[in-house]
């Protein structure tokens, strides 16, 4: 990997550490929906490498899992040192498939990322509060618009 000048050397994970990471999924024997996920229409279809972890096998890591996501649904995807769960990260088959192959381990140190996201998330609930405010201060004026036309 060429170093970028742009990006502190501290920044920057290391060549030997960008190659794929194997992919983990969790599944349930008796959860309908994860059997669409690895089924030929998903990522047995599209060529997709992954280790199936039966939950009832793996419990303790699956607890794991759980306790680090605070989302227990199956099935849950580990690659790219990312956990991808259904409902938060993808809504269908389909959507997974197109994040996993749109996706890339960072050639940024996990910290970085991690402080990187929170700075966006923050800035994105800024601006839900922001269009929230001018909303309800747009409501209040038409409400009394309305009582001084009733005067």
């Amino acid at each position: 990997m060429a170093s970028n000048s742009f990006i502190p050397s501290y920044m920057q994970t290391k060549e030997e550490d960008i190659e794929e990471e194997e992919k983990e999924i969790f599944l349930s024997t008796v959860s309908p929906s994860p059997v669409e996920i690895k089924e030929e229409e998903t990522l047995e279809k599209e060529k997709i490498k992954f280790n199936e972890r039966l939950i009832s096998e793996f419990k303790e890591e699956w607890d794991d899992v759980g306790d680090l996501t605070g989302v227990s649904q199956l099935p849950t995807l580990i690659f790219n040192e990312e956990h991808f769960v259904p409902g938060r990260d993808f809504f269908n088959p389909e959507h997974l498939v197109s994040i996993i192959k749109a996706s890339k381990k960072s050639k940024f140190d996990y910290s970085v990322r991690s402080f990187e996201r929170i700075k966006t998330l923050n800035f994105n609930v800024f601006s839900a509060f922001n269009r929230l405010d001018v909303t309800l201060k747009n409501i209040e004026n038409k409400l009394n618009d309305e009582e001084t036309e009733k005067e």
